[in-house]
């Protein structure tokens, strides 16, 4: 079986190469490219393709990877709302994907960024790099005996829960389908989480009800200096609106490793570049804003999982068996 494997970094390589000897027949060719309509026909003569969150998965890349003679495509990541499934359907490729790999390398990203966002770890260290000691701006707030807000209590959402719960705090959640087995939280209504909630924290995943979740109307439901993280899909957060808020002093801080803008460079150096729009330097320019670069995921744990679930899954395929992490 020959896997071509799009958007490699060094940490792909690396970690799958080191899995790859327990998975005879399987052949990986590694590149740089990322896959878009420009790329897909890279693939001729390859049974899958490999791809990440960031790829261009839509209707003209489907179709070409097609004609290319793909059978299936590998997501080593869990979400795949960047993917055509109709038309994967339609041209009987098949999509399988990571559905978990390190809850706690995520929630433990969450918690760093909200732990940053509220303390000012960030521009401390900045400070201190330059001899200037003071502590002007740089007040944060207990988490202790605070209550957290999680949105979605999946793996990634129970583990933060716990984290929050470490913290001394009260915990509550929403989510569509809750679980009443989860013992360390309550479930409550989302305008309630909204109301109540000094920290909030997303972890739900990118579908056409969760989309702009974050908006100014949710936003008013919330506290006043209220701390929101956002570690699962940006367009969970419609930012226009998340911008006013912060302008408006609502939110006492918030964290980001995920938003709207940063598909078609996340993961790349764009240091030297002029980028097309202003969202996220708008972002950065407030002082309560911390960002990361999508980057929750990435733990020697996490990485390990991805390698090994993505190998497992091309073995079932090639062997025929049972797609157990199918989308559909």
């Amino acid at each position: 079986m020959r896997i071509l494997f799009y958007d490699t970094k060094s940490y792909d390589k690396e970690f799958f190469e080191k899995l790859l000897p327990s998975y005879p027949g399987i052949e990986i060719k590694f590149i740089e490219a990322n896959i878009h309509e420009e790329t897909a026909a890279l693939a001729h003569g390859y049974d899958a393709i490999c791809a990440f969150v960031n790829a261009d998965l839509g209707t003209p890349v489907i179709e070409e990877l097609h004609r290319q003679g793909v059978k299936l495509i590998l997501m080593r990541c869990a979400g795949y709302n960047n993917v055509d499934l109709e038309t994967t359907v339609k041209c009987g490729i098949q999509v399988v994907r990571v559905p978990g790999y390190s809850p706690e390398a995520v929630a433990e990203h969450a918690m760093a960024l909200a732990l940053t966002a509220n303390r000012h770890t960030h521009k401390a260290y900045i400070k201190c790099r330059e001899n200037n000691f003071a502590l002007n701006g740089l007040m944060g707030v207990n988490f202790y005996q605070k209550t957290a807000g999680i949105i979605g209590t999946g793996k990634i959402g129970q583990a933060m829960a716990k984290i929050c719960r470490g913290f001394g705090m009260r915990v509550i959640a929403y989510d569509l389908f809750p679980n009443k087995s989860l013992d360390f939280l309550e479930y409550v209504s989302l305008d309630e989480l909204l109301a109540t909630s000094d920290l909030i924290s997303l972890h739900c995943p990118m579908t056409p009800e969760t989309e702009h979740l974050i908006n100014s109307e949710t936003i008013a439901k919330m506290k006043d200096g209220v701390i929101l993280v956002n570690t699962s899909r940006g367009g969970l957060i419609k930012t226009d609106d998340l911008i006013a808020g912060i302008r408006d002093h609502k939110f006492f801080a918030v964290g980001l490793d995920v938003y709207e803008e940063e598909s078609a460079y996340v993961y790349e150096d764009m240091s030297s570049s002029i980028l097309p729009t202003s969202t996220i330097q708008r972002l950065l320019s407030f002082p309560n804003v911390t960002m990361t670069s999508h980057q929750g995921f990435f733990t020697v744990e996490a990485l390990t999982n991805i390698a090994e679930t993505t190998l497992e899954n091309a073995r079932a395929f090639m062997n025929g068996e049972e797609l157990k992490n199918q989308v559909q």
